[in-house]
């Protein structure tokens, strides 16, 4: 009978110390994490205090003193005022090559595919004029012995500039058409056509009449070839009727055509021009191109 009392006792003492371990836990948890709570919102409000109150430029300037680097607030100031720095530093290095890369590629930016957000076509191509380069003209309204009327254009950029060749190829002046399918064709070209003191001491004619009397015909073709076919096709052209300029500024007169035509794989196209010396190659005069349509 006693030692069952004895057993009892025991275990009511062993539980009694469990509960109070238990609860002493209990509290010195709840008290660390107040603690911890609170030395987090010190801290929060710390920083917050030395963006709002610090004077980034001033502390920086003193970050050569010892006991600034021990001071928290300097700590969070510098890292701020390093992490400005190093953004702005990123952004200008971009900007920077950027620049440099456009003016070391040209004047004037390519337009590649998808330029600016809008995609070009599958087939495209707009070349742009050069350097003049010609043939040897043909007899005014006869044709010449390669089967093509005035004289033919092949000066042509298609890489730089206002260019561009996209699924085309630009060979002698002619693109070359890579799939069959309905084209939009255009060209324009430029003339300049000297004024009367330019051509002051020009023979006459037989007839008496000058140079400035008889007038000039501007003429422009657009010609396509095929492989199967050796004489070229044309498709189209425009003409001019001009009296030559009698002051002292010349003459100035473009002319410009577009249609479409349905072009098969390996078909070329070029350009032909009546008065080939008197054409501007400026790149935003005298150009054409292609695209396909369908």
């Amino acid at each position: 009978m006693a030692i069952s009392i004895s057993l009892q006792c025991l275990g009511l003492i062993i539980l009694a110390a469990i509960l109070l371990q238990t609860i002493a836990v209990a509290v010195s948890f709840m008290y660390f994490n107040k603690v911890l709570y609170t030395m987090q919102e010190s801290f929060s409000r710390s920083s917050v205090s030395c963006l709002i109150n610090a004077n980034l430029r001033s502390e920086f300037e003193d970050s050569a003193a010892e006991d600034k680097k021990s001071d928290p607030c300097w700590q969070v100031t510098q890292q701020l005022h390093f992490h400005i720095e190093k953004t702005m530093a990123d952004r200008f290095q971009k900007e920077i090559s950027t620049t440099m890369r456009n003016k070391l590629t040209g004047g004037l930016p390519n337009l590649n595919p998808g330029f600016r957000g809008a995609p070009l076509p599958k087939v495209a191509a707009h070349v742009t004029g050069i350097v003049s380069s010609t043939e040897t003209p043909a007899a005014e309204g006869s044709q010449s012995s390669r089967g093509y009327l005035g004289e033919r254009i092949r000066g042509w950029e298609g890489q730089k500039g206002l260019s561009f060749l996209q699924n085309m190829e630009l060979r002698g002046g002619e693109l070359l058409v890579p799939r069959a399918g309905l084209y939009y064709i255009y060209a324009q070209t430029y003339f300049r056509l000297p004024s009367a003191g330019e051509t002051e001491g020009d023979a006459k004619g037989e007839m008496g009449e000058t140079k400035e009397e008889e007038g000039a015909q501007l003429v422009q073709y657009i010609y396509k070839k095929m492989n199967s076919y050796m004489v070229p096709i044309l498709l189209m052209k425009s003409s001019r009727s001009v009296c030559w300029p009698q002051g002292q500024e010349p003459g100035l007169f473009s002319l410009h055509q577009a249609g479409t035509a349905f072009l098969q794989p390996a078909d070329r196209l070029f350009i032909t021009v009546s008065n080939a010396s008197s054409m501007e190659m400026d790149g935003r005069a005298s150009y054409f191109g292609a695209f396909l349509v369908g």
